[in-house]
């Protein structure tokens, strides 16, 4: 495995030597494909999660406030009580190489390895790590097929590759195709438009089952936990998520 990850690397560090792509953010050569369209040091400005930060503990929001490491577990910002699923997490903020990423991957199927890295590091933390299952939030058929591919999915996939757990893009689908969230959407309104979004279609398959739900964005909560309330009704035994990113502010 390590032999393995050494030869790509050193494979994409030549591609990117002969076939130069400029940063993203900043126009300079990204050194590396495993790096994706960012160069290193605009990752290296990413605010990326490392798990010493003080967030609530159910949603994962940052907290302004610090408390003692043994008293994170408390945390909390009481604005996603009532949301079904048991804990959420992302990688970093919404910003610099982690949006960027997020934006590429809205219209090219491929996460660069940098990614797969940060999403496996995060799974491999308490309680993600007990996830049996890996379920994609689902997009409505329609966007789906005029995108061509669910940026959710692929995610799903990489990641269900790199941490050797089964993925499920078949229980979990989308009957409603309902209106993007705009800016001026409050909450409440969030959570009006995806209430009845998501069915599942094959509850054997996910009864007793630990669900890691993957999505790119974590903003208001509002879709995740609409996904984790149809999958706790139809058996799963808890659900978690884990996206790639997630606003500063929500």
């Amino acid at each position: 495995m390590l032999a393995t990850r050494a030869v790509n690397l050193f494979y994409d560090s030549c591609l990117a030597l002969l076939y130069p792509q400029a940063c993203a953010i900043c126009g300079d050569s990204v050194e590396s494909r495993a790096l994706g369209v960012v160069c290193e040091k605009c990752w290296q400005a990413t605010q990326i999660f490392t798990g010493d930060e003080t967030v609530c503990w159910k949603c994962g929001a940052l907290s302004l406030g610090s408390v003692a490491p043994e008293q994170r577990d408390e945390v909390r910002c009481r604005r996603c009580d009532a949301d079904a699923f048991t804990v959420a997490r992302a990688c970093g903020t919404y910003e610099g190489a982690l949006r960027a990423s997020v934006l590429l991957l809205k219209r090219e199927p491929h996460v660069c390895r940098m990614l797969v890295d940060l999403l496996a590091k995060i799974q491999g933390q308490h309680p993600l790590n007990q996830a049996t299952r890996i379920i994609p939030v689902p997009l409505h058929l329609e966007r789906e097929q005029a995108r061509g591919f669910n940026q959710a999915g692929i995610i799903g996939r990489a990641l269900s590759e790199a941490v050797s757990l089964p993925i499920d893009e078949i229980s979990l689908k989308r009957t409603e195709h309902t209106a993007r969230h705009r800016a001026g959407m409050d909450a409440r309104d969030r959570r009006e438009s995806v209430e009845n979004a998501f069915t599942v279609s094959y509850p054997a398959l996910i009864a007793g089952e630990r669900i890691l739900l993957i999505d790119d964005v974590f903003t208001s909560g509002a879709t995740v936990s609409a996904c984790a309330k149809v999958l706790l009704e139809a058996g799963a035994a808890d659900v978690v998520v884990l996206t790639i990113a997630r606003p500063l502010l929500c």
